[in-house]
């Protein structure tokens, strides 16, 4: 599709505008910064360093910077290139914790049996390819996001309305890691943005998939206690013998088949919610010889946008009393321990329309929704809190483009520089579109009036 292609639909000094700043968008700027992002570590938690790296960038590149943070370790960064006050106000957002740490001592045995060099915070290049922990999801996203702030600032573009650029520290679904708060993931940075005003008319999510998604999952997080008897190996022919660990094992079983029928149950518009058992806890290490009391599952359940938590829980809880059911003599309860709802922003909202309208003129033809979704960004903490927000990203890199295998781990650490370049051009073409306008010719379109 030529430049002229991905500009269709835009007036003409909107698309001067645009293609204006496509012109400060290259392959090399963008492979110096997502460079710059790799190599400097941000697990949950931890993200201080490089939310400074991103302001400095981009104060460096003449917009209005800050770091905000959220405690000494975490923090995260915004940008603001000011409107005139006439337009709407839009944020381009991305999170930039990685969802590992990059260490033996905290990924390793759970990640596989070694570090492998794409999980580790640092970046390699391989000629359109750069590989390295957390390269694409989030920090390819969060280098777009960047360079298209970078580009409308070097443009000089005269906005009506604030572009702002954020960047949230804790974005991934993930509690505390050692040594750090006990709230450091699940959307807290996003979260406290908007709690200290970084607050915008509309908002769009850079994170992965090459469509525009305007609804997403949320999840529900449930610990289940599958209780036994406490004994010992030499006593088990002896005494009442009932291992909670076997027992566990078996509500696991249960739950797989569960899980499959829950999601067809819940699929709907671009999500099908799923669940998994995620972590086993039970017994001593140290002491084989005897069967512990009590042995703990962690679940993760996505819902959609139409299922709030609390039915999540009572469909959950009668999901364990039908395992009751069939396993007599079983003694298991759960207790929901986190809960973010699932969102929706009406596919006619003005941020959707800019955002598909984009898409289509890259591609050409209607806009295709990427169907059975089960991801949860912090685009529902944004929608959550009232701002109509999209969800548009970058496809995971295909083994056609790689001289390695692509698992879910290099999925996540490998980004392609000419993904990042069309993100980035849609990303500034969706701003210019919105930022230019005035709020009242916006208001009359949400009521159905002509513009």
């Amino acid at each position: 599709m030529t430049a002229a292609g991905e500009l269709a639909g835009l007036d003409g000094n909107r698309a001067a505008w645009v293609a204006d700043a496509w012109r400060h968008v290259t392959g090399d700027r963008l492979r110096e910064l997502i460079t710059g992002l790799v190599d400097i570590p941000s697990p949950t938690g931890d993200e201080g360093p490089l939310a400074t790296h991103i302001a400095d960038t981009l104060k460096a590149a003449g917009c209005r910077s800050a770091v905000q943070p959220l405690d000494d370790r975490q923090a995260n960064a915004w940008a603001r290139l000011d409107g005139d006050g006439t337009g709407p106000d839009l944020m381009l957002y991305a999170p930039i914790d990685t969802l590992t740490v990059g260490e033996e001592s905290e990924d390793l045995p759970w990640i596989g049996p070694e570090l492998r060099d794409d999980m580790r915070p640092r970046a390699t290049v391989y000629d359109d390819l750069v590989v390295g922990l957390g390269a694409s999801n989030p920090k390819g996203h969060a280098a777009c996001v960047m360079m298209a702030a970078e580009a409308i600032a070097l443009a000089g573009i005269p906005l009506t309305g604030d572009l702002v650029v954020a960047f949230g520290a804790g974005g991934m679904p993930t509690n505390a890691r050692p040594g750090s708060r006990r709230n450091t993931g699940q959307g807290v940075g996003c979260s406290f943005l908007l709690e200290q005003g970084l607050w915008t008319d509309y908002a769009v999510i850079a994170k992965p998939g090459w469509t525009v998604s305007w609804d997403e999952v949320g999840l529900v997080w449930f610990e289940v206690t599958v209780r036994g008897t406490h004994t010992y190996v030499g006593s088990r022919h002896r005494l009442p013998y009932d291992n909670a660990i076997a027992r566990a094992g078996e509500v696991t079983r249960y739950l797989e088949e569960w899980f499959v029928q829950y999601a067809e149950r819940h699929t709907i518009g671009t999500v099908a919610p799923q669940g998994i058992v995620s972590s086993v806890r039970g017994g001593w290490p140290r002491m084989a010889a005897v069967t512990p009391a009590a042995c703990t599952l962690m679940v993760d359940l996505r819902i959609g946008p139409d299922t709030t938590p609390m039915h999540a829980k009572r469909e959950f809880t009668a999901a364990l009393d039908a395992i009751r059911d069939k396993l007599p003599g079983l003694d298991v309860t759960a207790e929901m321990v986190l809960a973010i709802p699932g969102t929706r922003t009406p596919p006619d909202n003005w941020i959707n329309r800019s955002a598909t309208a984009a898409w289509e003129a890259f591609e050409g033809r209607a806009h295709e929704a990427i169907r059975g979704n089960s991801g949860a960004t912090d685009a529902n903490i944004l929608r959550g809190r009232g701002i109509p927000t999209v969800r548009v990203g970058m496809p995971k890199v295909s083994e056609a483009e790689t001289p390695f295998d692509i698992d879910f781990a290099r999925g996540m650490n490998t980004v392609s520089v000419r993904a990042m370049e069309r993100l980035t051009r849609h990303l500034i073409r969706t701003a210019v579109d919105t930022v230019t306008r005035s709020r009242t010719e916006l208001d009359l379109e949400f009521e159905g009036e002509p513009a």
